[in-house]
């Protein structure tokens, strides 16, 4: 039996990279002895390509972690959390932002280039031997110093500006912290399933603080940018430039190669897996 050396995968929202490639194997039983590796991983909220080393290939791991990635991505402006999406512990804001595409297309060109951003405070970066992750679930975080991780956007385009209700987003978001199955391992019981249980709550406030009928602005954007480059913190830094509190509400990724970047802001991908 021949062996690809990888697969790409289309992992879905509300999957774990762990849990979309299993199910790969579970369906390819052919293959349900064969050591598995990710590429690149994605957070449970985003979607899109997932590259999974098979066999042999596992052990050139290292050889795929600065591939460069291109996502489609939502920032959601007036609300903020401390996962910087949907699935996290809300932070809002009294005042209404004024987020028009002008200034949208500003701070998105002032994002272009090599940055330097604080790694989100739900990541797998270690710190001292253990992830951001756990120190924020243990309220440790003021016990270390936040590391920075340096990137560079190719690219960072709006493409579209939309407006939807209060009620449309606590329906939309609440509809995507259910598609995680219920984590009931007790080696996970310090993240409590999430904490969707608070999350929950959160969202109900949420639609608690105004009107069903309030507005907000998404816009959407496309990003090709360099290995560790974040979704979340770029949407983050965005709300930061417009002066409000901001999160990733949508993350699509759609290429995963080398990207060349070329005179004149324009540029090609070498190679696509």
């Amino acid at each position: 039996m021949t062996i690809p050396r990888y697969i790409m995968l289309d992992k879905k929202v509300g999957e774990t990279p762990l849990s979309c490639a299993l199910a790969w194997q579970a369906s390819h039983p052919q293959f349900a002895t064969l050591p598995l590796a990710y590429a690149g991983r994605l957070d449970p909220m985003a979607s899109g390509r997932l590259l999974i080393l098979l066999g042999d290939e596992c052990k050139q791991q290292a050889e795929y972690h600065n591939l460069d990635k291109e996502y489609q991505f939502s920032v959601l402006f007036g609300v903020g959390s401390d996962t910087g999406d949907v699935l996290g512990r809300l932070s809002l804001t009294d005042a209404k932002p004024v987020v028009d595409a002008a200034a949208l297309r500003g701070a998105a060109a002032s994002l272009c280039g090599r940055i330097s951003l604080p790694f989100p405070h739900f990541s797998s970066k270690t710190i001292k031997g253990k992830p951001l992750h756990t120190w924020a679930l243990e309220g440790r975080l003021n016990e270390i110093t936040i590391p920075v991780q340096t990137s560079t956007v190719h690219k960072l385009t709006l493409t579209n500006i939309e407006v939807k209700t209060r009620s449309e987003i606590y329906t939309q978001a609440s509809a995507k912290i259910e598609t995680i199955p219920p984590v009931t391992d007790p080696r996970k019981a310090l993240g409590n399933d999430f904490r969707r249980s608070d999350i929950r709550k959160d969202w109900q406030m949420f639609t608690r603080t105004g009107k069903p009928t309030d507005t907000f602005t998404i816009a959407h954007f496309t990003a090709s940018s360099s290995s560790g480059t974040y979704m979340r913190s770029l949407a983050e830094e965005l709300g930061r430039l417009l002066s409000t509190k901001a999160l990733a509400y949508h993350i699509h990724r759609t290429i995963i190669g080398r990207y060349v970047p070329l005179p004149l802001s324009f540029g090609i991908w070498k190679k696509r897996y």
